[in-house]
């Protein structure tokens, strides 16, 4: 008679790192899983983000011009393009005209765009049909608006002076466009017109948001309409301002088409900015090396404030926790 016997169970310490192996195969293969799922995304953002970078950043260190095309050849040049570039005093003034452009811009048309969102917040006849008509703006492509503008503005036979004459609030023909004193202002005021839709329609949704009931406290508590909104309703609005804000100063900061059609960035180069020194580095006078440069300049800006902004936010929201 033979007997059988069972096998021993295994000890605790094997079980555990039998456990603990099957814990982290099953994080690798979740982790895997995450990664099948972003690596379209990820493909996408190299190739069509990823390499026009990098490739603009070697430009700018390379003797890039019309000859490149036909020969390959682009000798390292250094930093000869940076320093002609930053010797220029064209390139300090399309600086400060972009600074001024995008802070006017930013500054007229969040302002404007609040005030349309917090006088649609009140529920009134024919508001949602308002509230289409002036997005309008914002749906003309910017060359076309370009375009109306410039004849609107136009010193001889624009509509705006014709207006002011019929108002009798000017005597003289106003060079809006042809006055290097009027110029980057009346471009600002164009982008001002075009960006007003867009903050409102985003700060308009943000008012959805903030329950009825919290204003309605705020009020019962004594506050004014003035200490209700930068008290209540601002502070509550924080995330949506952050987003308005920052995308505004990345479609503004790298406007180019706009400016082209109203003035071609000049005149005298008063509206010349970073885009616009750009494109005319590189498609006017084919110095491809100069102009990546200005592009670098002009990225970096971009990537300096989004970063600056949006730790800023973040802080401060950190602490009213």
């Amino acid at each position: 008679m033979t007997t059988t016997t069972s096998p021993a169970p295994p000890a605790p310490r094997e079980r555990s790192r039998t456990s603990a192996d099957a814990a982290r195969s099953a994080r690798r293969r979740r982790s895997a899983a995450q990664w099948l799922f972003i690596a379209p995304a990820v493909l996408y953002m190299l190739a069509f983000f990823g390499y026009p970078l990098i490739r603009n950043v070697t430009m700018s260190f390379q003797d890039y011009s019309v000859a490149t095309y036909f020969t390959g050849e682009a000798p390292f040049a250094g930093l000869d393009n940076w320093r002609a570039v930053f010797a220029d005093e064209l390139f300090g003034a399309s600086l400060w005209h972009t600074l001024l452009f995008t802070l006017g811009s930013l500054a007229g048309q969040f302002t404007i765009g609040m005030g349309l969102a917090l006088f649609f917040s009140r529920r009134f006849p024919l508001s949602g049909v308002l509230r289409s008509l002036l997005l309008l703006p914002w749906l003309i492509p910017m060359v076309v608006a370009g375009t109306v503008w410039r004849r609107v503005l136009d010193e001889e036979t624009g509509v705006a002076n014709e207006i002011l004459r019929g108002l009798q609030l000017t005597s003289a023909n106003i060079p809006w466009l042809s006055s290097p004193d009027a110029a980057l202002v009346s471009v600002i005021l164009v982008n001002i017109w075009i960006g007003i839709p867009f903050n409102m329609v985003i700060l308009y949704g943000g008012l959805q948001e903030i329950p009825a009931e919290v204003r309605e406290a705020a009020v019962i508590d004594g506050a004014g309409p003035v200490r209700a909104f930068f008290g209540v309703t601002l502070p509550m609005l924080r995330p949506v301002v952050t987003v308005v804000l920052v995308l505004g100063f990345m479609s503004t900061v790298k406007i180019l088409d706009l400016i082209l059609a109203l003035t071609n960035g000049g005149p005298a180069h008063a509206t010349e900015t970073l885009g616009t020194h750009t494109y005319q580095l590189s498609f006017l006078q084919l110095d491809f090396g100069q102009g990546a440069v200005v592009g670098n300049v002009l990225i970096l800006v971009s990537m300096v404030f989004a970063v600056i902004y949006l730790r800023a936010n973040r802080d401060g929201f950190t602490e009213g926790r």
